[in-house]
């Protein structure tokens, strides 16, 4: 029987759509895929297990206290500073944004302005802040770090159903729709409990940048990615081609393999079987596994054209590798086939 670690604060994110090239946009990323996705894993197979609540040492493992207390805080902070009354708009929506590029090795300061400090730790305009939000999003990385302790007590794998998802979120950055990175602070949990060597398979139809980076210059956590070209204009556009190997301790500690789009099962269950012998000639021993269910044929994000069953062998390729693993959700948008193809993935981890 496979656990499946939820929490009902999950739904309380709700970015009330987006801003995409400048426009309004509905957003996909919605509260109804957490049902979605336990209804069709309301089955004997598995066991639904709300999420204990975890320490915030496990967060500032990954990622930057002050990112942290930001997107604590930042939502309620713009509701005192009169911005909604003023433009509108009642989610935390950056309009700048502090890159290396604009600052170009000036001091930058910490803005009075809410309207610029809410660029601090973002880095789009498609992943808004809610009244909800950081509580969602601490509740998924509690659902990530209870699968951790299922694994650690002996479970074969876990599965972590966490939303908002994770990956895109960097040690002081959110957006893709990520806050904080789940994956990653799985991976970090399982490294501080003792795994010398941990490997991360991510099979999200697109690049997770944040779990990269976090981890691109260490070589005791492997990050390997099978993900749409950004190169024929996917997100995360600047980063997630197959040069990028990690850097110092980290070299060769990285894999991304990048394919075209409409490339359908056999290129993408080839590029899972090669990250799955990297992991293996990594040394881990736990596999942390990216779940994004986004590259599947009819979800509005897919690039890729994966079937159900393409899922389901790949559960199978992961599964062989024979290491505790946990298993993450990140993306994931169709909502009528979005728990069939979990389903699909799980199904060789039930036995």
């Amino acid at each position: 029987m496979t656990k499946v670690f939820w929490s009902p604060q999950t739904r309380l994110h709700d970015g009330n759509g987006a801003v995409w090239v400048g426009l309004p946009d509905p957003g996909d990323e919605v509260p109804e895929r957490i049902d979605r996705i336990l209804a069709t894993l309301s089955l004997p197979e598995y066991e639904h297990v709300q999420a204990k609540p975890h320490d915030d040492a496990a967060l500032r493992a990954v990622h930057d206290p002050a990112f942290l207390r930001h997107l604590e805080t930042i939502h309620d902070d713009w509701l005192k500073s009169g911005i909604p009354e003023l433009a509108g708009q009642d989610r935390v929506v950056a309009y700048a944004f502090p890159t290396e590029a604009m600052l170009d090795g000036l001091p930058g300061r910490v803005p009075p302005a809410i309207q610029a400090r809410a660029g601090s730790y973002a880095f789009d305009t498609m992943t808004p802040v809610g009244p909800g939000t950081w509580a969602a999003a601490r509740a998924a990385a509690d659902c990530a770090l209870s699968a951790v302790d299922a694994v650690l007590a002996g479970e074969a794998a876990a599965y972590a159903l966490c939303r908002p998802p994770g990956h895109h979120a960097t040690t002081a950055a959110y957006g893709g729709s990520c806050y904080l990175n789940n994956a990653a602070i799985a991976a970090q949990a399982l490294r501080d409990a003792g795994h010398e060597r941990v490997a991360i398979v991510d099979v999200d139809a697109h690049h997770g940048n944040g779990t990269a980076s976090i981890f691109y210059e260490r070589p005791d956590v492997f990050y390997g990615s099978v993900h749409v070209d950004p190169g024929a204009g996917w997100f995360p556009h600047f980063v997630g081609y197959a040069d990028e190997t990690g850097s110092g301790p980290g070299a060769g500690a990285s894999l991304n393999l990048p394919l075209a789009p409409e490339s359908g099962d056999r290129p993408w269950l080839d590029a899972i079987a090669t990250l799955a012998d990297a992991a293996r000639r990594h040394g881990s021993s736990a596999l942390v596994v990216s779940l994004g269910v986004d590259a599947a044929a009819d979800d509005p994000n897919s690039p890729l054209r994966i079937t159900f069953d393409g899922y389901r062998d790949a559960g199978e390729i992961l599964h062989a590798i024979g290491l505790p693993t946990v298993i993450v959700q990140e993306g994931g948008y169709h909502l009528d086939s979005l728990g069939g193809l979990v389903r699909a993935f799980l199904e060789p981890f039930e036995s």
